[in-house]
């Protein structure tokens, strides 16, 4: 052999060799991040995310953590919660360094905060980020139920003759009345697109809001929901899930609006009690509905709501953008981080 080749094998092996000892630190740095539980993927933080998250922290999923526990389970410092909650008594118990657990969203009526503070665990949610996509989705729903954008689409794609029959006639939402449930950061954002549409609105919260912002956004009052319901032609609910919210639109308030009138769902499947709206819309004591939340997430592909013409329902899809989730997940990250280093996060749910 050549000193060329001997030269050039050496190069090789003491790359080789480095790229072993490159693999083994790397290893050893990623360890020493803060260990977390998170489900990453198509049921949890969409993979597309998951770089924001692996920046700071590694992630241990369920899956991983069930198989090997008593390797992780003194490890884990954080819990990220996307969806449906994987959080109960038995996991906190077998978690004694978990410091946070932190919510995608605002939400957090799917969480047992008592029972999670109880084990000295601290609970964050993603307040604010969320307010300009709900708003839109909001606005989306109200402009495709009366404008009967579904219904348009369907023809299209499966029309049995050339001509839109009367029954697709849709209305009219610029000079319409909106009455919204729930002025709030999210309902005060709807208001103000509604003002783009030259629509005339009416509001409904527990605290009035100030007169300079009433008149920015055009915006009156109404002390009773009976009043907005009976004038509304969309009625749109914006507010959080509580006991007192919750089937706050029932039967009877339901037979309040206008027959002409469309109710829109952009707050909790819960705070809308949809066997009364079932019957409501077989009844026709209402023209439509529009939701993009429900009980259960997603409907059963039988479920009554499912059927009617009239009727859109989205798998809870507000926030369900890509810029808005990166907002979401950075600001996860934010809280976590925060809770880890023994600081006050900027986003802790109190109760």
């Amino acid at each position: 052999m050549g000193t060329q080749a001997v030269e050039t094998t050496q190069v090789k092996v003491t790359k080789v060799f480095s790229s072993v000892a490159l693999e083994d630190e790397v290893t050893e740095l990623i360890m020493e991040k803060p260990c977390i539980l998170a489900i990453i993927g198509e049921k949890g933080i969409y993979q597309c995310f998951a770089p924001c998250i692996e920046k700071h922290f590694t992630t241990i999923s369920e899956e991983i953590f069930a198989q090997k526990k008593e390797h992780f389970a003194d490890k884990i410092q954080a819990a990220f919660v996307w969806g449906a909650s994987f959080i109960n008594h038995s996991l906190l118990q077998s978690l004694p360094k978990l410091k946070v657990v932190v919510n995608g969203g605002v939400g957090v009526d799917h969480l047992d905060i008592p029972l999670i503070n109880s084990f000295g665990v601290k609970v964050c949610n993603t307040p604010h980020v969320v307010d300009n996509a709900t708003a839109d989705i909001g606005m989306s729903l109200m402009l495709a139920s009366a404008r009967k954008i579904v219904q348009g689409h369907n023809f299209s794609k499966y029309r049995e003759s050339e001509g839109l029959s009367e029954s697709s006639l849709g209305n009219d939402v610029s000079g319409a009345t909106l009455g919204i449930i729930g002025m709030g950061r999210i309902g005060y954002k709807v208001a103000k697109r509604a003002k783009g549409f030259d629509m005339k609105i009416l509001y409904h919260n527990r605290n009035r809001r100030t007169e300079e912002e009433e008149k920015a956004v055009g915006a009156v009052y109404c002390e009773k929901m009976e009043e907005l319901l009976r004038k509304s032609d969309f009625v749109m609910v914006v507010v959080n899930l509580s006991p007192q919210t919750q089937k706050l639109i029932g039967a009877k308030e339901l037979a309040m609006m206008k027959p002409s009138g469309t109710l829109i769902n952009i707050s909790r499947g819960l705070v809308v009690d949809q066997d009364a709206l079932v019957d409501a819309l077989q009844r026709k004591i209402i023209k439509a509905a529009a939701l993009d939340v429900t009980y259960p997430e997603p409907l059963p592909r039988d479920h009554p709501l499912l059927s009617f013409p009239n009727v859109i329902v989205l798998p809870h899809m507000g926030t369900h953008t890509v810029e808005t989730t990166q907002v979401m997940v950075e600001r996860m990250v934010t809280n976590a981080l925060a809770a880890l280093n023994g600081e006050q996060p900027p986003d802790e749910v109190k109760i």
